[in-house]
């Protein structure tokens, strides 16, 4: 039965990756959408048990009339289809009302619609630019799409569940007593009058703080999982101390946020205590002056004073969940603010696939300056032939890895184009421009997963015998099979840790060359591929990379000038423009920035004291 209602939607459903709506209300319905036929029947049994129980209470109020003036003799005789009724009420209509709106609520919302909301907007923060990771927290970013979630969840629930059975609670209890007279209808309306008012002044400061509380919390979290994510920097530079003052300072701009929220509590909890001391004085004063001039019965009089009792117990859970209302919906408005953001690098909607062939790439005076006013490329113009082999060289900054992520579309040029093999990338598919090219970047990151999974990511499909050759000829096989984690995996199956933390540079640098190995691109970008490796490592991986070169377009980008020295063609690059291309030997022979880059190497690194004369 549990697994039943748990299957009345699909959290995991393929939607279209669309940006979600900025606006508040138009957010929470974008993600609701797939729950709506859930959440329109718990808001319906919600009123039907409403009803229900202001009913019960009216059948108290007529059983307590009907004993005071009935004979006990054919008391049972003259009332028994009320009191079956009401025990058929009891007994099975309440409930069944009751099951069949737990089991919507709780198997069918609470754990489904959250995680659609979850997976929808993972789906649709994995395609964002890098630009967008690269200008928050990782872990803020995640914070946020976790609170969101939860708290659209809250929202929407609360609209269509509490606030409904409310209304309808309090109409129906309205009803009942005015039909006992009207001046206990107006006490009523009177609280009700007193409570909105309340509500109106307090619920806008909760939600205010709320919404400052969510991002506070955020950006501790983001604090916090920063100095983790970086523990080894942190413990290098001695740094314990400082990180603490660091996270300190957000931990205390979230804890005054707090202090804020619970002083507001504090004063709305005074004002409620005080109207509904106010409502139980007025109903139990009206309640005899009526009932003196016999204008009501003692009947009506336990209906009156048992709803004023229950609706003293739930102003209380009203008001908290209110106050809760109003925190998710700052919750939601701060989320909005990252989930709902417009990716930058988008796939045009006609966009194609991407057939490579033979693997020409061409620069065509593009232009791009990272939205700075100066440029980092400035008119760049450079034709790759298919199968050609190229080195980039130049200083920090001349624009070399920025000509890397443009290729791989990263971000979007502000002039000119890029194609590959006659296509321009702006008009092709992202997923497949990254697919055909294969690339070894100097800072490998590993994912926190099995050696074999890191391995395999270059071609999800492959065998464990595929990935150990790769893993042999990137020279890692040796160190793989040693290693083991913290849970006793050993070899293939151990996990490296967040980031590769576990392995040492050279370790990751040559797992990524064997993931790499592996996805065999027909474009290889090599960016100081064998920066973190020995000499002797590197010379034994250079034979690999060079095989693996073979009827490929590479592209390589090194500060050792001997480790592209060989290839068939440089390009020195300086501020974003092309100063210097040809082969080591014509750039040699010139005796221009190239040859004094080669002259004045030391340790085979470039110097980069030296200015262009």
């Amino acid at each position: 039965m549990f697994e039943r209602f748990e299957k009345l939607m699909d959290p995991f459903e393929e939607t279209p990756l669309e940006v979600p709506p900025s606006g508040f209300a138009a957010f929470c319905w974008y993600y609701t959408k797939p729950v709506w036929p859930i959440l329109a029947g718990v808001a319906c049994l919600g009123a039907i048990i409403a009803v229900l129980e202001v009913y019960i209470f009216t059948f108290i109020g007529d059983l307590v009339t009907w004993l005071e003036g009935a004979d006990k003799a054919t008391f049972l005789e003259e009332n028994w289809p009320q009191l079956l009724g009401m025990s058929l009420v009891l007994l099975i209509l309440r409930p069944a009302v009751e099951v069949l709106w737990q089991l919507l609520f709780h198997q069918g919302l609470m754990g489904t619609f959250p995680m659609s909301v979850r997976y929808r907007a993972h789906r649709y923060l994995l395609r964002q630019s890098v630009s967008f990771y690269q200008d928050d927290f990782a872990g803020r970013i995640a914070n946020k799409l976790m609170q969101t979630s939860l708290a659209v969840r809250e929202v929407v629930s609360k609209f269509a569940d509490i606030l409904v059975y409310v209304c309808v609670y309090f109409t129906a209890a309205v009803i009942v007593v005015t039909r006992a007279d009207l001046w206990l209808g107006v006490a009523f309306m009177g609280w009700f009058a007193a409570y909105l008012v309340t509500l109106r002044y307090f619920i806008p400061k909760l939600r205010v703080i709320s919404k400052d509380q969510a991002d506070a919390r955020s950006l501790m979290t983001g604090h916090v999982v920063d100095a983790y994510t970086n523990i080894t920097t942190v413990k290098l530079f001695a740094h314990t101390a400082r990180e603490e003052d660091y996270a300190k300072s957000s931990m205390d701009r979230f804890l005054q946020t707090v202090f804020g929220q619970m002083r507001l509590v504090t004063k709305l909890n005074i004002v409620l205590v005080a109207i509904n001391m106010a409502l139980l004085f007025g109903t139990g004063a009206l309640s005899i002056a009526l009932w003196h001039q016999d204008a009501v019965g003692t009947g009506q009089i336990a209906i009156a004073i048992a709803l004023v009792l229950r609706l003293q117990g739930m102003s209380h859970w009203i008001l908290w969940e209110l106050a809760g209302l109003f925190e998710n919906i700052g919750t939601v408005q701060d989320g909005i603010g990252t989930i709902a953001r417009e990716r930058e690098v988008q796939d045009q909607p006609a966009a194609e696939d991407l057939i490579v062939s033979n693997g020409e790439v061409a620069f065509e005076g593009i232009r791009f300056h990272y939205g700075k006013s100066s440029g980092v490329i400035d008119n760049l113009s450079l034709k790759i032939r298919p199968g050609e082999k190229i080195g980039l060289i130049g200083r920090s900054g001349a624009g070399k890895s920025t000509l890397v992520n443009l290729l791989l579309r990263f971000y979007d040029l502000e002039g000119g184009q890029i194609t590959i093999d006659g296509q321009v990338i702006s008009q092709v598919k992202q997923d497949l421009i990254r697919q055909n090219v294969g690339v070894v970047t100097q800072d490998t990151s590993l994912l926190h997963r099995s050696i074999f999974e890191n391995v395999a990511y270059g071609k999800p499909d492959a065998t464990r015998e595929e990935v150990v050759v790769a893993l042999k000829r990137a020279h890692a096989w040796d160190f793989v099979e040693g290693l083991s984690d913290q849970v006793g995996r050993i070899g293939l199956e151990a996990h490296v840790g967040e980031r590769g933390v576990k392995l040492s540079g050279g370790q990751r640098q040559r797992i990524a060359i064997a993931r790499v190995l592996l996805k065999d691109a027909p474009i290889l970008v090599l960016d100081e591929a064998t920066s973190a490796l020995d000499s002797e490592v590197e010379s034994a991986i250079q034979e690999s990379l060079f095989e693996l070169m073979k009827g490929k377009t590479v592209i390589a980008i090194a500060h050792r000038l001997s480790t592209i020295s060989a290839m068939d063609r440089l390009i020195v690059l300086d501020k974003g423009r092309i100063i210097e291309e040809g082969s080591h030997e014509e750039l040699l022979g010139r005796g221009e920035l190239y040859a004094q880059l080669w002259s004045h190497q030391s340790g085979g690194f470039l110097d980069s004291s030296l200015k262009h004369p």
